[in-house]
């Protein structure tokens, strides 16, 4: 009887873990997008960074929730009768998608990164020229 009811509880978490993106989420990749395309300045690229970087550790800690969750399945098949082989394939399914996720935001956060230390460069570059260009104009302000 006990079995009975936990079979309910965990198809409900399994489908929750697996619902496709909400609006809100679709929404915030398309802000993030859209933002990525318009960054400009280094504090853009640093707020992406971060992120990017913010991304990376929610889909690490939830690679992490699953592969306990299918090491739980590989111990206890056996309660789950014949579901076992689809829950282990769907759970392993979820690890390979949010380590995809997770590298993948990795990848963005070091490509803004590196846009954001060029971007400062940059910008050190156009103050030096015109405290060069300011020196030149009045040579005897010192």
């Amino acid at each position: 009887m006990r079995t009975r009811n936990l079979f309910p509880a965990l198809s409900l978490i399994l489908l929750a873990a697996c619902a496709q993106m909400s609006p809100h989420e679709a929404l915030q990749n398309t802000n993030i997008r859209k933002a990525s395309q318009n960054a400009r300045t280094r504090s853009d690229h640093d707020a992406l960074t971060q992120y990017f970087e913010n991304t990376a550790r929610e889909m690490q800690a939830k690679a992490k929730e699953q592969k306990k969750l299918l090491e739980h399945y590989e111990e206890k098949g056996y309660l789950y009768g014949r579901r076992a082989q689809d829950l282990k394939s769907h759970t392993s399914a979820l690890v390979r998608k949010y380590e995809a996720n997770a590298e993948e935001s990795i990848k963005e956060a070091a490509a803004h990164r590196q846009m954001a230390s060029e971007q400062a460069q940059r910008e050190f570059a156009a103050r030096e020229g015109q405290i060069v260009d300011a020196a030149k104009l009045n040579p005897n302000s010192n």
